[in-house]
């Protein structure tokens, strides 16, 4: 694909990606029928695993590959049925979440939730540059991260979100890790 074509279709998912948020933030009825596939435990294993394409689209340095696999990403929250029965904990998580983000938009709020860009911005540089240390240390410190903040701020409950986000965490460094390792013998030849 040529480099004008893939930027244009990039900006296209981010655009997508964008509109999506402020759509999921502003339209309660949105907003509740995408938490109740949330609900769905897949959802919650599924998510990370974007991870994955995304370092292998800004190794290769493809916008559309990187912000279609962020597209993915975010949208997966829905993509599984809403469950007929849910864990205790896991619906006492969600209501944390969604009453977090229902909430006022104060300076620490705001603060928190940059967290998010800032992540993707670390991951997709750490890529691009091929700084494999600091993609690494990237992965291993948003899973951790998250799951301290799931656990700090929603108690007990934050717990039902270790078992999904190691077991992600697992998988993407060992995906990444066969990918590059594949990469490299290719290289070599």
């Amino acid at each position: 694909m040529k480099k004008k074509t893939d930027f244009i279709i990039g900006m296209l998912f981010a655009t997508a990606t964008i509109v999506f948020i402020v759509l999921f933030l502003s339209n309660d009825a949105f907003f509740d029928w995408a938490f109740k596939r949330h609900h769905n435990i897949l959802s919650w294993y599924i998510r990370p695993l974007f991870i994955i394409p995304m370092v292998i689209f800004a190794f290769r340095k493809s916008y559309t590959g990187i912000f279609a696999s962020i597209f993915a990403l975010f949208t997966s929250m829905f993509w599984f049925p809403a469950p007929k029965t849910a864990d205790p904990m896991v619906l006492e998580f969600l209501a944390f979440e969604m009453d977090y983000l229902r909430s006022a938009w104060t300076a620490p709020k705001i603060v928190m939730s940059l967290a998010v860009p800032l992540f993707f911005f670390m991951l997709l540089t750490a890529a691009w540059k091929r700084n494999w240390k600091w993609l690494l240390g990237v992965i291993i410190g948003a899973a951790v991260l998250k799951s301290v903040w799931s656990v700090a701020f929603s108690g007990e409950a934050g717990m039902s979100i270790l078992k999904p986000a190691l077991a992600g965490l697992v998988i993407c460094i060992l995906g990444l890790w066969i990918y590059f390792r594949k990469h490299k013998r290719a290289e070599k030849k």
